[in-house]
């Protein structure tokens, strides 16, 4: 198995897979302690400037000129609208609904990529398998939708949702038709960097204060290490070998590994209807791994 040509490209995938759907507890935990754009901003301050330092010391170059400006730009795109409006609707909604919405994000990433000239076109299959993958995480959490409804915070963790859900896709195919020899790591860390850099002046200007307590500072280091350092290196490792519709199934796995925390932490309930959610978003992803793949 690990002499397939993809073996390292789809390990990464189940790695983005598996710590993304962490990073939701881990956001509602920081968020006790800390306000929305600083955790944001520091978050990826940190994550970057340590893959910097690790690359300085290994020998690696960073990008310069156009390389540079294109990728902190996708970086603003991707991890800095992205997360912060994550971030921010995590204030108004549940962690599980908000994995919900961010699993309709791969309706925005393929149709984005299907609008671009050349594109990877959605077939017959891969949108019956998006479709089961969407009826899965709807399982999921559909109940707190049908209890809370849509008016108010809902509506709108909602549409912050979106406007990130469309900043991300943008961001990814934008990068992944960006040809460059630059190593996958120096990207992943000058794309941190600049997002918590550009996110640094809003984020001295919050009225909200921040409480440096040992859950808050836990919080902040997980989502630095596992979301940011690990798992967005992954994310670029994997967007860079692997078809955006197997790349962009991640949001399909994320609301189980988000369900299961909060059974774990908080005893959500996870019974029978999170069990056969499970096995159809599971379904969802072999259908789309089926159908998406680049002949």
């Amino acid at each position: 198995m690990r002499d397939h040509p993809l073996f390292t490209a789809y390990l990464a995938f189940a790695s983005v897979c598996f710590f993304w759907g962490t990073t939701y507890l881990g956001i509602r935990i920081a968020l006790e302690s800390l306000p929305p754009l600083l955790l944001v901003s520091v978050r990826f301050l940190l994550s970057g400037g340590i893959l910097i330092l690790a690359l300085r010391i290994a020998g690696i170059a960073l990008p310069k000129g156009k390389d540079l400006y294109w990728t902190s730009l996708f970086g603003l795109l991707v991890l800095g609208v992205g997360n912060s409006m994550l971030t921010f609707s995590e204030q108004l909604i549940p962690s599980s609904l908000a994995s919900l919405f961010i699993a309709m994000s791969p309706i925005w990433m393929v149709g984005i990529e299907a609008a671009f000239p050349g594109g990877e076109k959605l077939t017959k299959g891969t949108a019956a398998g998006m479709a089961m993958g969407i009826l899965g995480a709807g399982l999921l959490v559909g109940p707190d939708v049908f209890s809370q409804g849509f008016s108010g915070n809902v509506v709108r963790g909602f549409l912050l949702l979106q406007v990130g859900s469309i900043s991300w896709g943008l961001g990814s195919i934008l990068q992944k038709r960006h040809k460059t020899e630059m190593h996958p790591v120096a990207s992943a860390a000058v794309q941190q960097f600049a997002a918590g850099l550009a996110f640094l002046p809003a984020a001295l200007l919050e009225r909200s204060p921040a409480t440096w307590d040992a859950k808050g500072i836990g919080a902040l280091l997980y989502l630095t290490v596992f979301g940011s350092i690990v798992g967005y290196t992954s994310y670029v490792i994997a967007l860079g070998r692997l078809p955006i519709s197997i790349v962009s199934l991640y949001t399909y796995i994320n609301p189980v590994v988000a369900a299961a925390l909060g059974f774990l932490f908080y005893r959500e309930p996870f019974g029978r209807r999170e069990v056969i959610a499970m096995i159809i978003i599971f379904l969802g992803v072999a259908v789309v791994k089926r159908y998406g793949q680049r002949r």
